[in-house]
């Protein structure tokens, strides 16, 4: 397990997920990246909690939440952030 507190499952083709990372790292809000495209249990874990579609990003926090494809108003809301 990471230490981070937020694990964002995405692939580096993604425009969302280049956004959110962006979003996140502009923040200094620290995150472990997995790329489903070079994990396949990550990939199998994103269509699990997607009813078995690869949405990206899919992020978890501590609390063991879920955003699928977050808007940056949707992500700064959950974090408690000003965008």
């Amino acid at each position: 397990m990471t230490q981070e507190k937020i694990i964002m499952y995405g692939a580096d083709w993604c425009g969302d997920c280049r956004r959110a990372k962006k979003f996140l790292d502009e923040g200094n809000i620290p995150y472990a990246w997995i790329n489903t495209d070079e994990n396949k249990d990550a990939e199998d874990f994103v269509r699990r909690v997607n009813n078995g579609k690869r949405i990206i990003p899919t992020i978890v926090f501590e609390d063991g939440s879920m955003l699928v494809e977050p808007s940056n108003e949707e992500l700064a809301d959950k974090l408690g952030a000003v965008v």
